[in-house]
This record gives structure tokens, sequence and C-alpha cells, in this order.
């Protein structure tokens, strides 16, 4: 760095301490000129604020922006287009995928099949609704932000150094210390610049209304254009979901009919007595035998492991007597001889109590 501009970091650093620690007054510009400055620290504020919002509103869900920014930066390249995924399309494919699943015949596997696709056409619509909204809203208020706003930052920047400088030999003169009238002159008219462009960037940001207008439509639209396709998609499901829904009206329910064992052509053995079995074949066919559906009882959904001496061991396919229901949570029953508590959702009712 040059002497001179040693000289002048120099006085710049003694006025600003002189200022914060002496109470020395420096160069006051005008209320006009502070009010821009605050208008301007908002715009640039605001401007920060809308990008990070708005990518927020795009991508909702932070683990899935998180993996996709890592992702983009391990490869050193953006990553794929749409490779966000959209809640929508996640719950697309988990409704395609049973409706194929389940007996496509029937009208329940038709309905999750209408609603999937329809959920996959709005995916695809919001994925058009991210490209527009990056490519017409943020990258022209990104630019805005770090070309316009960080220019005017400068300028200010440059000012602050210029106003110190100035006001440093302006304040050494008057104390005797030799300062020539050209220095001082010199350091005004550079203040003087500064302060120029400086209150001319701002005041331009500031007038420059339309182009942010302009902006805010834009992503007014987009919204509009969005949300008005996914009403026609939702609008055309519900015709359809509502042409299923009739048809499965008009069916005539057909009600289960019992089977005897013989009509299943099942090896059934018999004649045997508990004596003939093992003991642990004796407690299964004891816990499952039709005489224990006397009275209220349910049957094991799971196996379910006490974790207390109060609570009641059981397997899944158990046939367990209800005692009492205890509660919205837990029953309490016997099976085998054994008494103890169970919780409800690990059973289905037979006979209810």
């Amino acid at each position: 760095m040059a002497l001179a501009g040693l000289k002048k970091q120099f006085n710049k650093a003694n006025q600003y301490m002189n200022e914060k620690i002496g109470g020395v007054e420096g160069t006051k510009f005008t209320d006009e000129f502070t009010q821009l400055e605050r208008r301007t620290d908002l715009t640039y504020e605001l401007v920060d604020e809308l990008i990070n919002r708005t990518k927020e509103y795009l991508q909702p869900n932070p683990a899935s922006r998180t993996k996709l920014m890592v992702s983009s930066k391990l490869k050193g390249a953006p990553g794929k287009p749409h490779s966000y995924p959209q809640p929508e399309g996640i719950l697309a494919d988990a409704m395609c995928k049973y409706g194929k699943e389940i007996d496509e015949e029937s009208n329940f596997a038709k309905s999750l099949s209408e609603m999937g696709e329809a959920l996959r056409e709005m995916a695809e619509v919001k994925y058009a609704l991210e490209d527009n909204v990056k490519q017409n809203f943020l990258e022209p208020l990104t630019h805005f932000q770090a070309k316009d706003l960080k220019d005017v930052l400068f300028h200010r920047k440059k000012l602050e150094g210029r106003r110190l400088d100035y006001d440093c030999k302006k304040r050494k003169r008057q104390k005797g210390t030799h300062f020539s009238e050209d220095e001082i002159r010199m350091a005004e008219e550079k203040l003087e610049e500064s302060y120029n462009l400086a209150s001319m960037g701002m005041h331009n940001i500031l007038q420059n209304e339309i182009e942010q207008l302009s902006q805010i439509c834009v992503l007014a639209e987009a919204l509009y254009e969005y949300h008005s396709q996914c009403a026609n998609i939702l609008e055309s499901l519900n015709a359809r979901l509502m042409e299923i829904k009739n048809e499965a009206a008009q069916r005539t329910f057909q009600p289960y009919e019992p089977k005897k064992l013989h009509e299943l052509n099942l090896n059934v053995m018999t004649n045997i007595g508990h004596d003939d079995l093992s003991p642990g074949d004796a407690q299964m066919m004891n816990a499952r035998t039709p005489t224990d559906t006397r009275g209220p009882c349910c049957q094991a959904l799971y196996d379910f492991d006490a974790e207390n001496e109060n609570e009641l061991n059981f397997k899944e396919g158990d046939i367990i007597q209800l005692v009492t229901k205890v509660d919205d949570n837990w029953y309490e029953g016997s099976i085998n001889g054994r008494t103890g508590l169970f919780p409800v959702s690990y059973v289905q009712v037979l006979v209810p109590i």
C-alpha cells in the first residue's frame, strides 16, 4: 500500500476512535439522507427475507432442502431439475401402488388409482410453479440484491471512509497540524462525490417501484395459475370419484357364507383326545377351542409380552376371555387359567362385554 494510502487509513482510524471514545462529533448528513439510508436498509432486509421465505414456500421440507444442497455441493454441479420430492407425488406413489396391488376390479382400488394420478398431476403443476417462480421472481430479486443493493452499500461504505478522512484532516488543521488547503479541498471533493453517488443510488432504488411491483405481480400470477390448475384437476377427480361411488352403491352386497371343514378339502384329524397331544399342543388347542369363546371374548391380533405381573401374555391368534374393560386403552381378561391386563389395540373383540 502506498504511503498516501497508509496515511489515509491512519486518519480514518484516528477519527473513528476519537468519535467513539473521545466524543468528537463528525460531519452530519441531512435528515433526507438518513431517511434514504433507513429505507434502503429495510429494502435490503426485505429482499433477503423474501428470497429465503419463497424458497421455503416452494420446498417446505428443510431436511430435503439440506440434502439437495449438500448433494449439489458434493457433485460440484446443480442438482437434477425437479429432484425435490413434492408431498403430492409421495402420496400419489403410495395410492397408485396399493391401487394396483389391491383387487383392481374393486371400486376402492379404482378410487385409489384415480386419486393417485390426480396427485401426480398436481405434483407436476407444483414443479412448473417452482420453475416459474425461480426464473421470473427469485432470479431478478437475487440479481437486484447482488448488483443494485450491493453497489449502493459499497458507495455508502466508501462515503463513510471518506467522511472519516475529511473530518480527521479538518479537526487536526484546526488544532494547528499542518494540512494544506489542497489536501482539505481534495478530501472535501471526494466526500462530496461519494455522498452524491450513495444518495443517487439509494434514490434510484427507492424510486424504481415499477420493477419491484412487476415482480410481485409475477409471483401472484404464478400462484394464481398454480391453484387454478390444481382446482381443475381436483374438480375432474371429484367427478370421477362420484361416478365410482355411485357404481359401488349399485352393487349388491354379497354376504359371507360360512363353510364346513369337509367342504374345504382339508385333512382334518379326528378322534384325537387331549391325552394324545403333547403339553404344548394341548395348551394351544385349549387356547383356540370353541369352548373358550363362550361369553365375552376377543382374538389376539399380535403377540403381547407382559412387562409386569399384572399384565397377560398371549400369542397372535389366541382367544382371550374378557373379564372387564378397565378404560379406553386396557382390557382385563383370562386365558388358560391366567388373568391379567392387556392393550385394547392388540385384540379384535369377537363377543363384546
